[in-house]
């Protein structure tokens, strides 16, 4: 499978709420570079991550725009992010239901057929001016 195929196949199931299967993509040894955050290794890390974000943000990805390299094993997507924000998530605003649309990419590294690198990238001051705002 091209490095495109598998960014596609990742956020469909991301989409459909598939979280095993979007996880199934991964190489155990994922390195996952958290927006304007830390770095987490490993599929358990990546899992307990998106646990914490599935309690505070009810999130769809559209207007997905996938580029893979040549060799297939790098890759980018552009998308917009259109969420709610359910729950609040320790360190930011209070969450009272806000919608959010916010512009975000994401820098990918393929290995045999899964992801093992994902560099996600939004901005977070917009977010957080948007679901202040609201």
């Amino acid at each position: 499978m091209n490095a495109a195929a598998v960014i596609q196949s990742y956020y469909d199931a991301f989409n459909r709420g598939d979280v095993e299967g979007f996880l199934d993509l991964l190489t155990e040894d994922v390195i996952h570079d958290v927006n304007q955050g830390g770095r987490e290794i490993g599929k358990a890390a990546f899992r307990a991550f998106v646990a914490k974000m599935s309690r505070s943000y009810r999130e769809t990805l559209t207007d997905m725009v996938i580029f893979g390299s040549a060799d297939g094993a790098r890759g980018a997507a552009e998308f917009v992010v259109n969420g709610e924000y359910v729950a609040t998530d320790e360190g930011l605003p209070e969450a009272k239901g806000q919608k959010y649309v916010l512009p975000a990419g994401a820098f990918f590294e393929i290995r045999d057929g899964k992801v093992a690198r994902i560099t996600n990238y939004y901005n977070l001051n917009d977010w957080i001016a948007m679901v202040s705002a609201a």
